[in-house]
């Protein structure tokens, strides 16, 4: 049977409005309003041409209702950047993904969540406690997305029509995090992505994490947990010039401005060298790309996760019909994160499977 809240969520993920959509799928505003509030239902023609609008299988408007995320229980890095339908956009995505991690979980033995969550406690120390906990000291992190997920964080891909959100995160039926990172970006801010996401997960689990306040807080957590302040100092240049740092963040695998602004907050540059080498990496173009950038990090988890399933001639095209969705929004939530096979063509082996059973 037709179900209404499919229907709302699919333009939701498209960030289409009713008009958007009645003009696409050629029918009026009212027929849409009166489908999606369950006032009308739609007649099998006007669902296929709904389907084709929205880039939907007529299977997906079928079934019960999807647990989605919400404006409330998801942090968004970057929020005052969006606009409601890119958040709408991005949770919908979020929907999609959960319903794909709800498949996976039922099929494989994924690494136990390993997750500390504090209250009231400071960032710098929170992220301390983390390493600690996890028992890494204050070396270099060398893969964020790996030890989220040896840690039990499931990492998706935001798609690219949501490339204005940064990054977000949640628990998931307060049990499973779940971060989502933009791929499009560099690879040192990605990183610093997953630690703010990171710092949401922490501090934020039992208590509101919107605001400024809260980003704050998931900044100055993965600032520290990103950039030990021990090793920091012990690191420092004696003059901290913007060719120092350029060679410096790689010891990290951080972004310039990110290094920058550590060596400030642990006290290695004054106010005034700070505000310099600022004006110096804007006029470089330093924010947007990186100077010397690093190797774009991938899942270890979904690699693992799709060499099992071809080695049982299952796809994303397959998973995407089991689980009544386009195999372009399959593809997507893993965009840039693990091997995906394209139309036309093959993709190299993927990694071995170590430490993933399939049940």
């Amino acid at each position: 049977m037709f179900n209404p809240e499919r229907l709302a969520l699919a333009r939701r993920r498209r960030g289409m409005t009713k008009k958007a959509l009645a003009d696409a799928a050629e029918m009026s505003v009212k027929s849409i309003s009166d489908y999606e509030n369950d006032h009308a239902v739609p007649s099998e023609a006007a669902v296929a041409a709904i389907g084709q609008a929205l880039r939907f299988p007529v299977e997906f408007f079928e079934g019960p209702d999807l647990e989605s995320p919400t404006a409330d229980n998801a942090s968004f890095r970057a929020m005052s950047a969006m606009t409601a339908s890119q958040r709408e956009a991005a949770l919908g995505a979020g929907t999609l993904a959960m319903v794909l991690c709800d498949w996976i979980q039922a099929r494989f033995d994924l690494p136990k969540v390993d997750v500390p969550t504090y209250r009231e406690i400071d960032p710098e120390a929170a992220a301390a406690s983390v390493r600690s906990e996890w028992k890494i000291g204050v070396a270099p992190i060398r893969n964020m997305i790996h030890l989220l997920e040896v840690k039990g964080v499931r990492v998706f891909s935001l798609a690219e029509q949501c490339r204005e959100v940064d990054a977000f995160s949640l628990w998931w039926r307060g049990q499973v995090p779940v971060v989502f990172l933009n791929t499009m970006k560099t690879a040192e801010h990605s990183r610093f992505d997953a630690a703010h996401e990171l710092g949401h997960l922490v501090l934020h689990k039992r208590g509101t994490h919107g605001g400024r306040e809260g980003e704050l807080e998931a900044d100055a957590f993965a600032s520290a947990f990103l950039m030990p302040r021990e090793s920091v100092l012990a690191s420092a240049p004696k003059f901290a010039s913007l060719d120092a740092i350029v060679r410096l963040k790689k010891t990290w695998s951080v972004s310039v401005a990110a290094l920058n602004r550590r060596l400030h907050d642990v006290g290695a540059v004054s106010d005034w060298h700070y505000r310099s080498l600022c004006i110096q990496i804007a006029k470089l173009g330093y924010r947007k790309s990186e100077p010397q950038g690093i190797e774009p990090e991938r899942s270890q988890v979904l690699e693992k996760v799709l060499q099992a399933l071809r080695e049982e001639e299952i796809g994303t095209a397959e998973i995407a019909r089991e689980l009544k969705l386009s195999r372009h929004d399959v593809d997507e939530l893993l965009f840039g994160l693990a091997t995906v096979r394209v139309e036309g063509g093959g993709q190299k082996t993927p990694r071995s499977r170590d430490h993933l059973r399939l049940v």
